[in-house]
């Protein structure tokens, strides 16, 4: 660290602790503290104490242990093959995408009261963020009245890049090197932060990991652990995807991280180094547990762990996010705090935007009118068994999908192809039923249960049309992207150089 970055972090600290002062509303009623942790593309079967024996997360495992867990946790599809973009700002709005994007552009808000501000109108909380926003400057403004090592934009390498701090005046400092790996680096800010929170009002602490997205370079130490070890592939390992899905026939910068067909070899190690991303990430979070644990506020603080949604890994012979497969819309929910039971979990339906409502509830906020969210604590007191009955994923103008719970319904209105299956029987979606006779009834019911989740939310797209793309798909290596956050040894390993035919693939600027 230099001697100039030295006296910065001191600096900031007593400018915000001068302002929390400063702001304090006396008489204020008494109120819960919340630690939000958000990791970025994490699949909901990434937990150990969730099912999975082939990965180690001890403290996310101790987090389940001492909260609640909801199984069935989705984003609720996207407007953008960028899926994280869409799903933080549902979170933000407590509104589905739908009613978000309707009108306005996507990243137009006005109007909408954003959780954090809600939560300071109207609580009296102090807001701060650390981490990853992907939702322009003028919202994080809103949203925070300070924040330190935030990362403006998508993915980062995590071993190499820049964060700035939100003063109190609204500005972004200037930009400088982060002093670590990314998961590290939130997770000290974090602790910082804890060390000098106030006692006299609560806080709303928002740590936006960038882990577990790619690129997948986790210190050396914790891919090895994997590569020693190896996890099985996803049960729904495809070399590739066989039909055309409607999302640029498979291409596109997620989907171009290993060539087609998928080697088996390739996904095995990238799986590795995932898991050695999350384990690492898993630390992290044990770190803030603890600095948490070792603080005043112990006893009233909730915490709510989730991810933006999940990845895809190989499974259906997909890498990334922009499709409705389980393994890709899904992601883990965690909530733990004073009145909610330890050690238990439900499978009811949870979409990560109504965190909005049940985060308003616990903070004894009243939730803004419009929204979409719903509160989830009836589910953990047992006064419900859940608080929708199906789930509705619209991704863009190519696919749409629909569960009730055992059944779902997947809709592909460019080609006007259909899957249907059995999640009781098929939970890994391989079997499609949408062409077995015995099963057109339960196509046509979930056919007219997704136009009702398409009226009630104003949704225009046709689930068939009159000319339709072809079925199937092409695969062209030599479409490959490779994006500049890659480090050399992944471009190297999974890209090739001058000798690989995979050599010579374009550089795209964008990343997600």
């Amino acid at each position: 660290m230099t001697r100039q970055a030295a006296h910065a972090k001191p600096c900031f600290w007593l400018i915000f602790t001068l302002l929390l002062g400063w702001s304090h509303v006396a008489g204020a009623v008494e109120r819960p503290n919340i630690i939000f942790i958000f990791a970025d593309d994490q699949r909901a079967d990434t937990i150990g104490a969730h099912g999975n024996p082939h990965i180690r997360t001890p403290h996310l495992d101790r987090l389940a242990a001492q909260g609640f867990s909801f199984r069935n946790n989705y984003c609720a599809g996207s407007y953008s093959g960028a899926v994280c973009v869409a799903s933080r700002a549902m979170l933000m709005c407590g509104r589905h995408w739908m009613n978000v994007t309707r009108n306005r552009k996507a990243n137009d808000w006005t109007g909408m009261p954003l959780l954090p501000e809600v939560l300071a109108q109207r609580g009296n909380y102090t807001t701060f963020i650390t981490g990853k926003w992907h939702n322009q400057f003028h919202t994080l403004r809103r949203a925070f009245q300070a924040g330190r090592s935030i990362y403006m934009g998508g993915m980062i390498n995590h071993a190499s890049f820049s964060v700035q701090d939100l003063g109190r005046t609204g500005r972004l400092s200037d930009k400088r090197q982060a002093p670590g790996f990314s998961s590290q680096v939130f997770a000290d800010t974090a602790i910082d932060f804890l060390k000098q929170a106030p006692q006299d009002r609560p806080f709303f602490l928002y740590v936006a990991l960038t882990a577990p997205h790619d690129p997948r370079n986790p210190p050396q130490a914790y891919r090895d652990m994997y590569y020693r070890k190896r996890p099985p592939l996803p049960a729904n390992f495809l070399p590739q995807i066989p039909f055309n899905n409607g999302f640029g026939h498979g291409h596109g910068r997620d989907e171009s991280l290993a060539p087609w067909p998928r080697p088996r070899h390739m996904i095995s190690d990238q799986l590795c180094e995932y898991y050695g991303l999350i384990t690492h990430l898993d630390e992290q979070v044990g770190r803030i547990m603890d600095a948490l644990q070792r603080s005043p506020h112990a006893q009233n603080t909730y915490v709510a762990y989730t991810a933006d949604h999940g990845l895809a890994m190989g499974s259906h012979g997909l890498l990334g996010k922009q499709n409705v497969y389980e393994q890709s819309m899904k992601s883990p929910l965690i909530l733990r705090g004073p009145g909610i039971p330890a050690g238990k979990s439900s499978p009811a339906f949870s979409y990560i935007f109504d965190l909005y409502a049940t985060l308003c509830a616990l903070a004894q906020v009243p939730v803004p009118a419009d929204v979409d969210a719903k509160d989830l604590a009836p589910i953990w007191r047992k006064e419900s068994a859940g608080v929708r009955e199906s789930l509705f994923l619209p991704f863009q103008n190519c696919m749409r999908s629909v569960n009730d719970g055992r059944w779902k319904l997947h809709i592909y209105p460019q080609t006007n192809y259909r899957l249907l299956f059995d999640l009781d029987q098929d939970p890994h979606e391989m079997k499609n039923l949408a062409e077995d006779p015995q099963h057109q009834g339960q196509v046509k019911r979930l056919t007219q249960l997704m136009q009702q989740w398409q009226k009630s939310l104003g949704d225009t797209q046709p689930l068939t049309i009159e000319n339709p793309k072809p079925n199937t798909v092409t695969f062209d290596n030599s479409r490959r992207t490779l994006d500049r956050w890659q480090p050399r040894w992944i471009r190297g390993k999974y890209f090739g150089g001058r000798n690989n035919p995979n050599h010579g693939i374009k550089q795209s600027k964008q990343g997600r």
